[in-house]
């Protein structure tokens, strides 16, 4: 490798590195002289504490036996790849615009109740019920599982898609069951064991996002306890130093929950168990197997319920969103409204300025962790890669209470804080762990000879690069780009503390909306929320598509 692409390769790695270090070290000074003893003190810490350990938990496990087994029975039934052909629309449901569009179906004058009432339940008002805020949590753990499902198997896909993985899985999935292994077990001891650690990061942000999340707690989830990470919210906007501490503080508590939570799931996940898989007629079952029961597989060959009810569910929100977005006057318990109305999206194409603030961040964020990924991954040794990888991902698994504290002091010292520049440095920040993720998969999966190919018939790096490799990979970089735009999209706690208020995007003022009685502007913000991401997967299948009628000029060895 040559000097200047290590050199490069040292100053692609400062530039994510300082920052991140820097922001760290941020939140760190501030903790020092942090209220510990006030927030230990607060009657509502160790209840907002276990009720986050019951949501962030629970809908983790439900996430993961979930993927397990919508995994086993596609793999099994062969119908994986058209069950995934679903996911970029799931994908590009925002968390907000979930938890609203559930909303309006779970609250107690919502469309679920609507439908039975009066005949079957005999309600002409609202019933006072806790359906959503409820105390035990139960909304957001379903909220949780609907939205992290589908990250998790797209994830997976981006591992079954490597060629070498798929046809050895294959292979050795047909040889258990030639050694007398129902399908099902095969799946879980041969295919599920080597699947699980590949997946290991991906849990660990599934499992921090879900311990952590703000935005959506605030629309659909506890309110009497909060959650710990709504708490430290609500106690870092205070105007009080002494309750902005505690919030620091509570940051802090959160980021050793989501530690040592992570150690415990990556222990469980366990490592990969390539030393038992050398003979599989005295012993199938892997180390990995007994961390999952294989009760888990059972009835992976009957119709998939559970990923029909996914299905079900997202269209019911979208249906949701679109109804609530032209509806007006609406008495309970009529299921339809009585007036239909185009004004909360007249209000929401006033407010142009919006939208606009939303797609240049996301367009930004996204391009510029994109440009940064494929260096990364074209210049620096792969020694490099593994090693500084946890690093750069430490955005995705550390609670975004405490990202937002580092990264609003340091826009407050580079004097970034309220600039266009700094809100869209905080959003990249944060989109580069899921960029990162979805490039590495597909760049292990290039096969080495190909340069070698290229080399010998006289061809430099950029025609390998130009012609071969990069056209190969556009559809995972077509891919990683439009999760990059929708989670920029659905950054909440970035753009208020780094845009210092005077930013809105589209997941603020759905979000705000929320907390009020305007269903249709909020459902109007909602649905337009989940529509930018839509755009941008359907621009990148656009891009992404295969050239199956292009003539190519074939590439002709140098002289």
């Amino acid at each position: 490798m040559s000097a200047f692409a290590i050199f490069a390769a040292w100053l692609l790695a400062l530039t994510v590195a300082v920052p991140i270090g820097a922001a760290l070290w941020a939140v760190a000074a501030q903790m020092l002289d942090a209220a510990w003893q006030a927030l230990w003190a607060d009657p509502q810490t160790w209840r907002a504490w276990g009720m986050t350990l019951w949501t962030g938990l629970a809908s983790t496990a439900l996430a993961w036996i979930t993927v397990a087994h919508v995994l086993a029975s596609g793999f099994i039934r062969q119908q994986l790849g058209r069950w995934l052909s679903h996911l970029p629309a799931l994908l590009a449901t925002p968390h907000a615009a979930m938890a609203i569009g559930l909303v309006l179906w779970l609250s107690p004058s919502g469309w679920a109740l609507r439908l039975l009432s009066p005949g079957l339940t005999g309600f002409d008002a609202p019933p006072p019920w806790f359906t959503t805020q409820d105390p035990w949590g139960l909304g957001l753990i379903l909220a949780l599982w609907l939205k992290e499902v589908p990250f998790l198997l797209w994830v997976a896909a981006t591992q079954m898609q490597r060629e070498d993985l798929r046809r050895r899985w294959q292979a050795e999935y047909a040889l258990a069951q030639t050694l007398g292994r129902t399908p099902a077990q095969a799946f879980a001891q041969i295919i599920w064991p080597q699947m699980a650690p590949r997946l290991r990061w991906p849990l660990l942000a599934v499992l921090a996002y879900g311990l952590t999340v703000v935005d959506m707690a605030l629309i659909i989830g506890p309110a009497t306890p909060p959650t710990l990470a709504v708490l430290a919210w609500q106690w870092l906007s205070d105007a009080d130093l002494l309750t902005q501490s505690q919030g620091v503080a509570a940051a802090g508590w959160l980021t050793g929950t989501v530690l040592v939570a992570g150690v415990l799931a990556g222990w469980l996940v366990g490592a990969a168990p390539s030393r038992r898989m050398l003979g599989y007629g005295k012993r199938l079952k892997l180390a990995g197997a007994r961390r999952l029961p294989n009760a888990v597989f059972v009835g992976v060959w009957q119709p998939n319920v559970i990923w029909t009810t996914i299905l079900a569910a997202y269209a019911a929100v979208w249906f949701a969103l679109t109804v609530g977005s032209v509806s007006g006057v609406w008495p309970f318990p009529q299921v339809w409204p009585e007036l239909w109305t185009l004004s909360a999206w007249q209000q929401v194409a006033s407010s142009v300025h919006t939208v606009w603030t939303t797609l240049g961040l996301g367009v930004a964020s996204a391009s510029v962790c994109l440009l940064w990924s494929v260096a990364w991954l074209e210049l620096a040794p792969r020694r490099w890669q593994q090693a500084l990888q946890p690093w750069f991902l430490l955005p995705l698994v550390l609670p975004s209470v405490l990202w937002v504290v580092g990264l609003y002091s340091l826009a407050l010292h580079t004097r970034l804080e309220g600039q266009w520049l700094g809100l869209s440095l905080a959003h990249a920040v944060m989109v580069l762990p899921y960029v990162l993720l979805a490039l590495v998969p597909a760049y292990q999966a290039v096969d080495p000879r190909q340069a070698a190919l290229v080399a010998s018939l006289g061809h430099g790096r950029w025609v390998y690069l130009w012609r071969v490799k990069w056209p190969l990979l556009k559809r995972a970089i077509a891919s990683a780009w439009a999760v990059g735009f929708a989670v920029s999209v659905a950054q909440y706690l970035p753009t208020l503390y780094v845009g210092a208020g005077r930013f809105a995007t589209v997941t603020t003022e759905a979000v705000t909306l929320a907390a009020g009685a305007q269903r249709s502007l909020m459902s109007a913000y909602a649905a337009l929320q989940m529509l930018l991401p839509i755009a941008a997967f359907a621009l990148a299948a656009w891009l992404g598509r295969p050239r199956r009628f292009e003539k190519i000029a074939p590439m002709k060895a140098t002289p």
